[in-house]
This record gives C-alpha cells, sequence and structure tokens, in this order.
C-alpha cells in the first residue's frame, strides 16, 4: 500500500515560515520546508485540514495562528457537520481547523488529531483511479464528490476533493495560476497526478 511519508511546502521564506507552524500549530516534523520562488497566484487547488476534538481546540489552533502571522479567510462557526474556520499562513498556504464534535468536554488544547491534504481535482473519479492504480488504498468514496485514502503509518491523510467545491469550503475563489507550492513525499517513483501534484520518492521520518 501506497500512502503520504511527507508534505513539502514551498516557501519564500524558510526560516519565517518554520517559526509560523512551530507557534501557530506547534508542527515540525509533520513538514518539510523548501525554498522556492516559483509564481503562484489565486487558489493553489488544496488544503491542509487539522481536526481535532472539540470546539475549544479549534479556537485555540486559530487564535495561535493568527497571533503568529495568518490571515483570517473564514472565521469558525458552526456548520451540519461540527465546527471549524479557515485562515492563511503566511506563506499562503489554507489550513482548515475544525472538529466533528459539537460541545467542549474539556479544557481547551492545542492537540491535533489528524491532518489532512485535501487535493481539488476536476474529475474526482478520474483522480481516484489514478491514485489506487499508483498503490494508494481507497478508505471512503462518496460518488464524484469525495474520496478518502488509507493513511497507513503517516500522520497525513490524502483526500480528493472537486476543486470548486474545496475552493468554496475554504472560502476563496477557485481560479488560481502557477505553481501548487507543495510537494506530496510517498511515491516508489516520482510521478505528477492529472492535476499537477508532484509526488516525490520520500520516507517517513524515524521517530527519537
Amino acid at each position: 500500500m501506497n500512502f503520504i511519508t511527507a508534505i513539502t511546502l514551498e516557501v519564500a521564506d524558510i526560516e519565517a515560515a518554520e517559526r509560523f507552524y512551530t507557534n501557530a500549530f506547534g508542527l515540525d516534523t509533520q513538514l518539510r520546508l523548501r525554498a522556492s520562488q516559483a509564481p503562484s497566484t489565486g487558489f493553489r487547488g488544496y488544503t491542509l485540514s487539522l481536526t481535532v476534538s472539540q470546539p475549544a481546540d479549534v479556537d485555540a489552533l486559530l487564535d495561535a495562528a493568527l497571533a503568529a502571522g495568518a490571515t483570517a479567510i473564514k472565521p469558525a462557526a458552526k456548520s451540519m457537520w461540527g465546527y471549524g474556520g479557515v485562515v492563511q499562513a503566511p506563506d499562503g498556504a489554507l489550513w482548515k481547523i475544525a472538529t466533528s464534535a459539537k460541545k467542549n468536554t474539556a479544557p481547551a488544547s492545542r492537540k491535533i488529531d489528524a491532518i489532512v491534504l485535501l487535493l481539488g481535482v476536476e474529475d474526482v473519479a478520474a483522480s481516484k483511479k489514478f491514485y489506487a492504480d499508483h498503490g494508494l488504498t481507497v478508505g471512503k468514496s462518496f460518488g464524484r464528490m469525495y474520496v478518502e485514502f488509507e493513511s497507513g503509518p503517516s500522520p497525513v491523510k490524502l483526500a480528493l476533493y472537486r476543486r470548486k467545491a474545496l475552493a468554496k469550503d475554504a472560502g476563496v475563489a477557485p481560479e488560481g495560476t502557477g505553481s501548487h507550492r507543495i510537494a506530496v513525499g510517498g511515491a516508489a517513483e516520482p510521478f505528477t497526478d492529472p492535476d499537477g501534484f508532484a509526488w516525490e520518492t520520500t520516507t517517513l521520518a524515524a521517530k527519537p
């Protein structure tokens, strides 16, 4: 079974990005950063989601992100699915923090339960087949709307969503040009998917 072993964000300022992700989300080993000045405008075609246990944790992470320099895109709000909000990191990446819980059951914390990379694709069914052919195992599938793959031992789960629907969920316009500014690690051999997302050959970092 194939799965994500690393996420690399391409950023203009690595030191600034490291400070942001450590201070905002406490992420260090889960993300890799690489210097890039590749042109990129508008929606980059993906979002990264942090799922947490309760609404208070959503608020704690959103507050920390804003304090670290993020821009609010969608303020935290209740929905039929739970509670969540969206911010844009200084490097341009969109982050959604959400929970399926409706009520708080413990003191607020910044503990993250899961990280999900959501790729916005033009044809969910075609991309689902492409990834299945490249060794990923489908975990959940909702027709041509949404597909989620098994994550194996990875801290990051991969999911596919229609590009326009993903942009709407994130609170941004779907148009965008240039580089995705992200690379996905885990491929036995490097490849690029139908929507231009590049996969690289990487392994999971050894745990201390």
